[in-house]
């Protein structure tokens, strides 16, 4: 190899190394500090090629994109004296990378600690001025526009812009929530009891007028059927009174033998009566000639008469 194309070689060298020192390339995502013997000079967030002095000056990239700072739950306590968890989380980018550098030391955890103490602050106002009703429903949007607001101006002072600030849960002090389950618990049970002792009492209408409704089918039913009982039994009376009026004799004699079929239903049984009672007056005489007497009726009835005086005399001796 000739003397020339070494020196050549070595000057391409020294030239490659002197661009690369002088020109520094600045992404869309990033911000560039440069610093000469540790000293700021420029800061740059456009992106694109730029230029330095080479050897002299350095450059510190540091992330331009949105981060979270997803901040622990914390107690807040309210203008009603009652203690809310709440959930919250802060989008924020750096908006002066030199401010940046200088107040935090370019760490992220140090922005990130900063910025966590100013949301906690400016959230604990906020929350101290309303009551757990507004929180809850009414103003949580009105709370974290106040809150982006607040911080991103505090924020400002080290060199971040505060993006967004959200509330991702807001809920009762565990102690406080099983107070206040217990109380909806307590007030659900005292609604279940009145509507049972509605429906209870409903129920007693309902059975009270059922009742009332059968005791006066029955009874009006009771009076039809002693009604019919009664014309049933007046036609019967007309009936036997009819028949009666026809043969007397007969029907006497018919009826003293269906009293002695009655009584006399065993030959153990034992009745002790005077010979001259009136209820042995069809024995006195010829039973045949009481039938005959009462022939014009029906000539069935003699067999039964026949039938009725032998066991009797029978059973009586």
């Amino acid at each position: 190899m000739s003397v020339k194309a070494l020196v050549l070689g070595v000057v391409a060298v020294i030239l490659g190394v002197l661009v690369y020192e002088t020109i520094y390339y600045v992404d869309e995502r990033e911000k560039a500090i440069i610093f000469q013997f540790g000293r700021i000079v420029e800061s740059h967030d456009k992106p694109g090629l730029h230029f330095k002095k080479p050897f002299i000056n350095s450059v510190q990239y540091y992330d331009a994109r949105i981060q979270t700072m997803d901040a622990d739950p914390e107690l807040y306590l309210t203008g009603e004296k009652k203690n809310l968890v709440v959930d919250s989380f802060a989008k924020w980018r750096i908006r002066d990378v030199a401010k940046y550098y200088v107040t935090v030391s370019g760490l992220q955890s140090n922005a990130r600690a900063r910025l966590a103490q100013r949301v906690n602050d400016s959230l604990r106002q906020e929350f101290g001025k309303r009551q757990v009703q507004d929180v809850i429903s009414g103003d949580r949007a009105e709370i974290m526009e106040t809150v982006r607001l607040s911080v991103d101006k505090e924020a400002s002072e080290f060199g971040v812009e505060v993006v967004d600030v959200r509330l991702k849960r807001v809920d009762l002090d565990p102690e406080v929530s099983e107070r206040v389950y217990s109380r909806m618990e307590a007030e659900r049970a005292r609604v279940a009891k009145e509507l049972r002792a509605q429906g209870a009492e409903a129920a007693e209408r309902i059975r009270a007028d059922a009742d009332r409704q059968r005791e006066i089918t029955v009874a009006n039913a009771y009076r039809e059927a002693q009604q019919i009982r009664g014309e049933g039994d007046a036609i019967s009376t007309l009936t036997y009174a009819n028949a009666y009026g026809r043969d007397a004799e007969f029907y006497r004699l018919y009826r003293s033998l269906l009293a002695y079929r009655n009584t006399f239903q065993s030959k153990d049984d034992l009745l002790i009566l005077e010979p001259n009672s009136e209820f042995f007056r069809f024995f006195k005489g010829s039973v045949e000639s009481a039938v005959k007497d009462s022939m014009p009726l029906g000539l069935n009835a003699i067999s039964d008469v026949d039938g009725a005086a032998t066991t009797m005399s029978e059973s009586g001796g």
